[in-house]
């Protein structure tokens, strides 16, 4: 899977756990396709600055679904679902 497609599907289950500055860089990053200079131009703070809490917001995410496996869980559930009719399907895909 693309690295950048993972980090977004990881951020949809971990993202609250970040600081508010943190989101916001990672999402212009990620969701708005910002460079690093656009993002620190923005709030006004390098580039270095930017790019080391986006580094901080990759890595834990990676840690915290090594240790929790939310992602993980969830694939594995929607792949069992699938031989369910679609009511009961669909209620268990609300839950996940």
């Amino acid at each position: 899977m693309d690295k950048k497609i993972y980090l977004n599907n990881l951020y949809d289950y971990y993202g609250g756990l970040f600081t508010d500055k943190q989101q916001e860089y990672f999402e212009d990053y990620y969701f708005e396709d910002l460079s690093l200079s656009e993002i620190a131009e923005n709030n006004g703070v390098s580039r270095n600055a930017v790019h080391g809490q986006i580094k901080i917001v990759e890595e834990k995410l990676l840690f915290y679904e090594e240790k929790l496996k939310l992602y993980e869980k969830s694939q594995k559930i929607k792949a069992l679902v699938q031989d369910l009719d679609d009511e009961k399907r669909n209620k268990i895909e609300e839950l996940i």
